[in-house]
């Protein structure tokens, strides 16, 4: 199987247990990779024959700025729920990152892989 990878993707959302946290939105990290059949997109050089990764970002940014989980896990596993809805992927990685949260660590990070229900 073929992959799309998006890594480095910077979003904001407001996320967290603690009440200091959830006074603003925090900067998070998403790294993806798709699993897809990219074999037509290969032969017609066309970016309708393939997942177009511009609009899974922004799919992955709206997901963010609308929620107000309290957990990673939770919104990890929301992205990959409108993922699943919205394009043609067989199953997907995804990495969420909350960088800086942690005094002592340089990030903290949840890992969620899945396939198409």
């Amino acid at each position: 199987m073929d992959k799309i990878y998006i890594e480095g993707l910077r979003l904001e959302s407001l996320i967290g247990v603690y009440d200091w946290e959830r006074t603003a939105p925090r900067p998070l990290l998403v790294d993806l990779c798709m699993h897809c059949d990219l074999s037509r997109a290969a032969q017609t050089d066309n970016v309708t024959d393939t997942i177009d990764y511009a609009l899974v970002a922004e799919s992955l940014e709206r997901v963010a700025e609308k929620s107000s989980f309290e957990l990673l896990e939770a919104l990890a596993s929301a992205m990959l729920d409108a993922l699943f809805a919205e394009f043609d992927v067989q199953e997907a990685t995804l990495k969420l990152s909350k960088p800086d949260i942690l005094a002592n660590a340089q990030n903290v990070a949840v890992q969620l892989t899945r396939g198409r229900p």
